[in-house]
């Protein structure tokens, strides 16, 4: 029986294998922000992918450089992280990866392919939903600012009464 077993895919590969195999996407995923590969390899480097750009957010110290050494192979990958990647999601609470099926299966073996991305990024496929941090924190005092700068009064929609006799029949 299967019980409580690791719910991680294998991906017919040795644990030694598929780990380091992670560990090269990933560093190839924040060196170039998006990478085509397989839907089940995408799907088992969204979960390594959100977790790296959660250490350059939880601990901004040197302990969360030294977890992301123990995963991330190259220096350039780790500056980028946290000086790019790490501010751009300051605000957002979880979902930095975004994974979408491509239309077309792998010429040879048929295998579905994928596109991981991190999203809020410059030339991205799909624009992404504003976190509801960002939202507050620039959007609260968007009228004072209209009204304050450029001298925008806010629209007052008021309910139009029309003539009861008049459309009475409609």
């Amino acid at each position: 029986m299967r019980k409580r077993l690791a719910q991680y895919r294998k991906l017919g590969r040795t644990p030694e294998h598929k780990w380091a195999m992670l560990r090269n996407m990933v560093t190839s995923l924040i060196k170039h922000e998006r990478i085509v590969t397989t839907a089940p390899k995408a799907k088992e480097l969204r979960h390594l992918a959100d977790t790296i750009v959660g250490y350059t957010k939880k601990s901004k110290t040197v302990h969360g450089k030294q977890m992301a050494w123990k995963i991330i192979r190259e220096k350039p990958a780790i500056t980028k992280l946290f000086e790019v990647l790490g501010p751009r999601y300051e605000d957002r609470d979880g979902g930095y990866t975004r994974v979408m099926k491509l239309s077309r299966p792998r010429r040879g073996d048929n295998a579905p392919m994928a596109v991981i991305e991190y999203v809020d990024r410059p030339g991205e496929i799909r624009a992404a939903r504003v976190p509801e941090k960002r939202k507050k924190k620039y959007f609260n005092n968007l009228g004072e600012v209209l009204e304050g700068h450029a001298g925008i009064k806010p629209i007052i929609e008021s309910k139009r009464e029309f003539p009861t006799e008049k459309y009475r029949g409609i």
